[in-house]
């Protein structure tokens, strides 16, 4: 019985970490952003694509937003935003 190829798409590996659970300083390697709507498109539109190192720079007093480094660039997201990253640390 053979399988089919995996979509072009899908991660090889499962992520057991997000992005919002990273502590500041740390680096991480993105392995998928999930969903289906318009804020997966530009989180990956952003830079967020499989493959792309991560590091995260600082959180706010609150823990909301985080501040990003990501291909260069420094960009803010919300907490839940970040959870729908799923990364390996680097």
């Amino acid at each position: 019985m053979t399988h089919p190829d995996p979509s072009p798409h899908s991660s090889p590996r499962m992520p057991s970490h997000t992005l919002a659970e990273l502590s500041p300083g740390r680096a991480a390697r993105v392995l998928e952003v999930t969903g289906q709507d318009n804020l997966r498109l530009r989180l990956l539109e952003m830079g967020f694509v499989p493959g792309t190192l991560v590091r995260i720079v600082k959180r706010a007093p609150f823990g909301d937003p985080l501040e990003l480094r990501v291909r260069g660039g420094h960009i803010s997201l919300r907490r839940a935003e970040a959870a729908r990253i799923g990364v390996e640390p680097a």
